[in-house]
């Protein structure tokens, strides 16, 4: 055979000349899917300025020279692209997501624990984004908790200096202070809001920061992140 059954590494002929140029490309190969990154996911066209090493996951209905090639793996290799197709349980890192992900024998999915045969599975995220405060006595970030998820808890760090007030709450909607509560407003205060039981929510819901001990005036940044589960649903 020419390629190898799980990687599509080339072999080397019998008697065939060059050797080192099969080898080598087996190497390369080897180098860009063996903990494998993913540049992209989902892409249809073929980059400008690929990198050598680099890997994309190929959309449907790709087009130029990744066409016909829709859910194998891209690889830029010696100047030109080569591709895989990546089996169920593979894994790798995207750099989009900024989070491992597996490979369910159709998607990558982010986050994902195990499957069953036909793609259900239990996802763990972390969820982070950088809320710049508001004003007012509360400031929302909205729709943080995705719907459907399962809550473990809410962490947070001050990154830029809180102003107007002493410290404050970290909560939702009807509990203020779910996640966490006097928490200080200056740059390296941090929360880690952990629920004794984790919470379910049925609808997208805002995290809301509450002031404390005075008003917030509009400046600075809280870096905050949800850590949740979710299921997903098996394929028809």
């Amino acid at each position: 055979m020419a390629d190898t059954n799980r990687l599509g590494l080339p072999l080397v002929a019998p008697a065939q000349s060059q050797k080192h140029v099969t080898v080598n490309e087996g190497l390369v190969r080897l180098d860009a899917l063996v903990h494998l990154t993913l540049t992209s996911e989902g892409g249809v066209t073929p980059p400008t300025a690929p990198l050598d090493g680099d890997v994309h996951s190929v959309g449907v209905g790709a087009t130029g020279v990744w066409a016909g090639e829709d859910g194998r793996l891209a690889v830029f290799v010696n100047g030109g692209w080569a591709f895989v197709t990546p089996g169920a349980g593979w894994q790798g890192w995207s750099e989009a997501k900024g989070s491992r992900v597996v490979f369910d024998g159709v998607d990558w999915v982010a986050g994902a624990g195990s499957f069953s045969p036909n793609g259900a599975g239990f996802v763990h995220r972390t969820i982070e984004l950088d809320h710049v405060v508001g004003s007012g006595l509360t400031s929302s970030v909205v729709d943080l908790l995705p719907n459907g998820s399962i809550v473990y808890g809410i962490t947070a760090r001050v990154t830029s200096a809180i102003g107007g007030a002493v410290s404050f709450e970290i909560g939702v909607p009807g509990s203020s202070n779910r996640y966490g509560s006097g928490i200080g407003t200056s740059v390296g205060a941090w929360a880690r809001g952990i629920t004794g039981s984790p919470l379910a929510y049925y609808a997208a819901t805002d995290v809301v920061l509450s002031a404390e001990g005075g008003s917030f005036d509009g400046t600075g940044t809280l870096r905050i992140a949800a850590h949740v589960a979710e299921l997903t649903l098996p394929r028809l």
